[in-house]
Formats: C-alpha cells, structure tokens, sequence
C-alpha cells in the first residue's frame, strides 16, 4: 500500500485534520460538524434505546391450595371439571376462528 502516506501517531492524524479544516470554507466546516454531531446522537440513541424495554415483563401466577386430605374422587371430579372448561373454552375459539373464516370467505 504505497499510496497512502505513513501514519506514525493519533496527535499526527488530529494536526493534518486540523490543517485540512483550516484551509476549508465556513460552509465546509459547518457540514463537518454537523455530520459529526449527528453520527454521535445516533450511536447515543442506540446505546440509550439498548437499555429501554429489555426486561421481560412482570408474570403473575395463580396458585390453587387445596386441604392434605383430599380424596381421589375429588381430585378426579376437579380435573374432569377442568378439563371441561377447556374444551368449552377450545369450542368457543374455534368457532370464533370460523366466524372469521367466513367473513373473509375462507371454506
């Protein structure tokens, strides 16, 4: 790579900068400083957004406590009610989904 100049330190690369702004236009200088200013409120902004909305949300759980003694008839009665809850609650999406099936005049 023997067209590009030698850099030989950071304080070389801020003096030639420094030189090459001098000679330019106010109009010149103006653009430059805008553009930085820009590009760093935009790496601002990402570090910033990184941390907003990161943490999962607040989950609550119900739990059911029943008595030590309970009988296996009971268990078995509560989980048959359950279960027909669920199939209420599964019959009542899937007609919901075929309501809309047939708005949208899908078969």
């Amino acid at each position: 790579m023997g067209f590009f100049p030698p850099m030989h330190s950071p304080r070389a690369a801020l003096r030639d900068l420094g030189s090459v702004m001098r000679r330019r236009s106010r109009e010149s200088l103006i653009a430059a400083g805008l553009s930085i200013l820009f590009t760093v409120v935009i790496i601002v902004v990402f570090f910033l957004d990184a941390k907003v909305n990161t943490a999962p949300p607040v989950t609550v759980t119900y739990v059911d406590s029943w008595s030590e003694n309970r009988t296996d008839a009971e268990i078995k009665a509560d989980q048959a009610k359950d279960q027909a809850a669920r199939e209420e609650r599964a019959a009542k999406r899937q007609e919901q989904f075929k309501e809309i099936a047939n708005s949208f005049g899908i078969e």
